[in-house]
């Protein structure tokens, strides 16, 4: 099928087949046996050289796990349109780097006000790339076809408006296909209303997921999300919790319809091996490089 559509389209257009995709507007692809491998090193080097931190000291993690960001602190940055194009290399390196999307997501929500103590921030995440530039997503061939999410939120984590914060992250066999950090639009008084929003966000990114795996002609019935708060699972699960929470009451219906049809299939996890953890909050250097592992990173430059 796919040399049909070469032939179709040779007979349209002039075009030069170039083989297996290898590199694309600063993406990299390399092909193994074990699977393709997605980073973004040139593009991250040549960041770090037009920055002028290619010679800096590496860091351990892309924000320190003690700091507190607020708006309008500290004096101002004296050219805010170079932290804003700095927000935007950032953000488009979160493509293969989930990892530094918390600090990235988080810098952005100063990019109309940013100061000094912002702009250091940034610095810190650039330290964390000169580490392991060439680190990035191993999407590997054993990957089983089921589904299966991790969701958190960091309850009132935004110390300027009490918002909390939603991350999920979306494994499809081993491999990491999608994540998101995302300051919520409202403030809630606990956090099992925190996490139960956050697991509807991840019920309607199941659905869309399990949509566009079937337009591929891949079967996936349900998938395991996974959550580290026992109440909004109960939730989830018992109607009789309903009348408890009118005030989110249609994302109960949603995900409680959703469960009720096999689609989500809701389970508890531990604190200390929720993965979505990574998209919420910051973390002190073991605990996020045991975070980091588990999310599948990859390094292919590493030395043998």
């Amino acid at each position: 099928m796919v040399d049909n559509v070469k032939l179709k389209l040779q007979s349209i257009f002039k075009l030069k087949i170039l083989g297996d995709l290898n590199f694309f507007f600063g993406l990299e692809l390399s092909h193994s046996k074990a699977g393709i491998a997605l980073t973004q090193r040139k593009y991250a080097l040549s960041l770090l050289e037009d920055t002028c931190y290619l010679g800096c000291k590496p860091a351990t993690t892309p924000m320190d796990a003690n700091l507190k960001l607020r708006a309008g602190e500290g004096d101002p940055v004296p050219n805010p349109s170079h932290y804003r194009r700095l927000i935007g290399h950032l953000m488009y390196l979160t493509i293969s780097r989930p990892n530094i999307t918390f600090a990235v997501v988080k810098l952005a929500q100063f990019m109309f006000d940013p100061r000094l103590p912002h702009l250091n921030a940034t610095h810190q995440v650039l330290c964390y790339w000169k580490a392991a530039p060439g680190q990035g997503l191993l999407f590997s061939f054993k990957s089983e076809f089921n589904l299966s999410m991790y969701t958190d939120a960091d309850w009132g984590g935004c110390l300027d408006t009490r918002r909390s914060t939603t991350g999920y992250c979306t494994f499809f066999g081993d491999s990491l296909i999608s994540w998101k950090s995302k300051k919520q639009d409202v403030v809630f008084k606990s956090s099992t209303e925190a996490e139960y929003r956050a697991l509807a966000n991840a019920a309607c990114e199941v659905l869309s997921l399990v949509a566009l795996l079937k337009f591929m002609h891949i079967e996936v019935h349900s998938a395991m999300v996974f959550c580290d708060n026992i109440s909004a699972i109960q939730m989830s699960t018992n109607l009789t919790l309903h009348e408890r929470s009118k005030h989110i009451k249609i994302d109960c219906h949603f995900i409680q319809e959703k469960v009720a049809y096999g689609i989500i299939k809701p389970v508890h996890v531990s604190n200390k091996h929720q993965l979505a953890d990574i998209l919420t909050k910051a973390f002190p250097a073991p605990q996020f490089q045991f975070l980091m592992a588990k999310l599948g990173t990859y390094n292919m430059y590493t030395p043998t």
